[in-house]
């Protein structure tokens, strides 16, 4: 097995229930240094959750993953009418990424409706289904969706309904104000300002994990805990092929092989904080990477399997 230089942060690599790696590195901030206690932005890891609250949901018959998306958003635009949780889970809504809306500071409060409004000022880049085009903004629908079907704070539905369950004790949503054990991001081994996790990246990129949470999160799928098993399969199914060989889009999670065996991933860019989970069925490991160190190259973790 390779190595991974790692200036900050965690890396836990498991084969079954054995924990055969882990390493924690370098500082949290500018006082401490991580530990195994330390939480990170694990940034678009985190549209894992949101679809898992989603399908509670819908195990629950609170929401249907085809119900016109309009249903559980306040004035929604004419053309968002054929958009449903589904195309959301899978990008092929239609809507634009990040880079699509460059009015919007990702670093900067945001009012919830005016930030649909804006999202909703950009007519969608295509038909719902016909094509496949990442989209954190998607999520952050689902998320407002989450909120109206089930009567409560999106961050607070996870903490209830996910973390709870599966004993992710020191996981949670939105911004870390307060909290103890949270890691700054850097970039160029200097402190950058936190990106707007209450509702700018709200069901995008807004949680917090320890390395271990994020590793018994991948239990999810790897065990079938949380959601019933058809929830489960529907996660990790291929529904959407991404435009890369032999990949494909899940409901939150990218579907092909890495390493040379079959995985079942994602991979998180938030500023100044990188991250990866990923589980590779056919040999049973898990793989979790957290950084706060926005130089780290994700793509590397396939070397540590090797």
């Amino acid at each position: 097995m390779s190595t991974l230089s790692l200036d900050r942060g965690v890396l836990l690599v498991a084969r079954g229930d054995d924990l055969q790696v882990e390493r924690v590195a370098g500082r949290a901030d500018a006082g401490s240094p991580c530990t195994p206690s330390t939480r990170f932005q694990i940034a678009s890891i985190s549209k894992q959750m949101a679809a898992a609250a989603v399908l509670l949901l819908a195990e629950r018959g609170a929401l249907r993953l085809d119900d016109p998306i309009g249903r559980w958003l306040p004035d929604p635009p004419a053309a968002w009418s054929g958009i449903t949780p589904h195309h959301l889970l899978t990008h092929t809504s239609g809507l634009g990424h990040w880079e699509d809306y460059p009015m919007i500071d990702l670093a900067a409060p945001a009012e919830p409706d005016k930030l649909l409004a804006v999202f909703a000022g950009l007519p969608p880049l295509f038909a719902p289904g016909t094509r496949w085009h990442y989209s954190s903004p998607g999520y952050v629908l689902l998320a407002r969706a989450v909120e109206r079907a089930s009567g409560r704070p999106y961050a607070a539905f996870l903490a209830e309904e996910v973390f709870a369950p599966l004993g992710m004790t020191g996981s949670f949503a939105g911004a870390a104000a307060g909290r103890d054990d949270v890691a700054t991001g850097h970039e160029g081994g200097r402190p950058v300002p936190s990106w707007d996790l209450d509702t700018v990246s709200m069901g995008a990129g807004d949680v917090w994990c320890t390395g271990a949470d994020l590793l018994t999160w991948l239990d999810v799928p790897r065990r079938g805990r949380l959601l019933r098993p058809a929830a489960v399969a529907a996660m990790t199914a291929p529904h959407a092929p991404t435009g890369r060989p032999g990949e494909s889009y899940g409901y939150g999670w990218f579907v092909g092989t890495l390493a040379g065996e079959r995985a079942v991933h994602h991979s998180g860019d938030n500023g100044g904080y990188k991250a990866f989970a990923g589980w590779f069925p056919d040999s049973d490991r898990r793989l979790v990477l957290l950084t706060n160190q926005a130089e780290v190259d994700v793509t590397l973790v396939e070397a540590v399997l090797r």
